[in-house]
């Protein structure tokens, strides 16, 4: 357990963690194994789930859990009927069951070339693996099968749901795995990456699954945005999107300066102390977030906003 002090000091919770802030390991997303209290995972739409599991759908029938008696129909089970109110009453009442549905939880976590920043904390993939951590250990907890998509730009790991601790530790693997072997330089075409990353998640959640979208979906197009809504219609989809501080403002600096900028073969100057450009800068940000979300939105997206310059842990205790 890590006191306030060392929450403060990043240097020394990355050392406690063993992370270096830029691939991800094993031993930092066993870290999460602990905070699952951090995030509620509850259904907001109805289970739709066909295997019985530890959710109650919507649909009454025999189940686990009582819900209700009502007045007996003809084709009621004979075997459901409430004596007990059947004597008080004088009129023949059965027993309503809430059924309990299975609902598995599919992550897809993108560490693809665009992740592959950070000017703080950890880079955006590295958090992503956390916030990916964090939720297959919650699901573990609750009971829930784990699965998903793990993807770099060069290779998907499709993880079809396990059960127990199990499926945790194959998605963590893969985490690590993809997170290690990533090479920009062998990335040709990272957007359409994306787009297949959500048609093979697609092909893998059936109905009534909590599915949960983390990337800085920087490369989400049409293609993807369609697999998206297909998904949405019989999924809650909850996107949890990985921010770089600097993506959203620039730093403040007292003395003006000018910073040689490089994104891919272009090159430039960025000039910190200038108010203009600052305030500029924070504007074109915002509205390009404005309209990331109106389209996540569409697709009925809760959307998460987290930032890889601050601990997951620190973030998540701050929301609630």
């Amino acid at each position: 357990m890590l006191s306030t002090a060392e929450h403060l000091d990043p240097i020394y919770w990355l050392e406690q963690i063993k992370s270096n802030g830029v691939q991800s390991g094993i031993h930092e997303l066993l870290y999460y194994r602990g905070k699952t209290s951090l995030l509620d995972l509850t259904p907001r739409i109805a289970n739709q789930a066909k295997l019985a599991g530890n959710y109650l759908a919507k649909s009454k029938g025999r189940g686990m859990e009582f819900d209700e008696v009502r007045h007996y129909q003809t084709g009621d089970d004979p075997r459901m009927i409430d004596w007990r109110v059947t004597a008080r009453t004088g009129e023949t009442y059965t027993k309503l069951f809430r059924e309990e549905k299975e609902r598995p939880i599919f992550i897809l976590t993108d560490l693809s070339q665009t992740m592959q920043f950070g000017s703080q904390l950890l880079y955006k993939s590295v958090q992503a693996s956390h916030v990916a951590a964090l939720l297959a250990w919650n699901g573990k907890k609750r009971g829930d099968r784990v699965g998903g998509v793990v993807f770099n730009g060069v290779q998907h790991q499709e993880l079809k749901p396990r059960s127990r601790q199990q499926g945790v530790l194959q998605y963590l693997h893969a985490l690590e795995s993809l997170s290690q072997n990533t090479d920009n330089r062998q990335i040709s075409d990272s957007a359409t990456s994306f787009a297949e990353a959500c048609a093979r998640l697609r092909r893998l959640a059936k109905p009534g699954s909590l599915v949960n979208l983390v990337s800085d979906f920087a490369l989400l197009d049409d293609q993807a945005l369609q697999h998206l809504s297909q998904l949405a219609r019989h999924c809650e989809l909850r996107a949890f999107r990985i921010l770089d501080p600097l993506e959203v403002a620039l730093p403040q600096v007292q003395l003006r300066q000018s910073l040689q900028v490089k994104d891919g073969d272009k090159s430039g100057l960025l000039t910190l102390g200038d108010d203009s450009l600052s305030r500029e800068y924070r504007q074109e940000a915002a509205f390009y977030l404005t309209e990331q979300s109106k389209k996540l939105k569409q697709c009925r997206c809760q959307i998460i906003d987290i930032s890889a310059g601050q601990t997951l842990e620190e973030q998540l205790k701050h929301a609630r």
